[in-house]
């Protein structure tokens, strides 16, 4: 098993690593049409934020999956 120290290192490497593809995949829209004239700088914080969100929340989905997986072997 991992330590605590270890488990937090690869929770956030997996984290920076899904962030980094969802701003990938976000960067691939387009989203012109739905920024307003002006506001293009909290249009860019908010895709910022949506990034940091689905990214976080998918990494999380990923770990849990591996969590729950190395803890099968308690069931038999």
């Amino acid at each position: 098993m991992f330590s605590i120290g270890q488990m937090a290192l690869v929770t956030m490497i997996s984290h920076l690593i899904f962030i980094y593809i969802t701003w990938v995949a976000i960067q691939s829209l387009n989203v012109d049409p739905l920024i307003r004239k002006g506001k293009i700088v909290e249009a860019r914080i908010l895709i910022i934020f949506v990034t940091i969100f689905i990214g976080t929340n998918v990494s999380r989905f990923v770990l849990d999956i591996l969590n729950a997986s190395q803890n099968l072997i308690y069931l038999f």
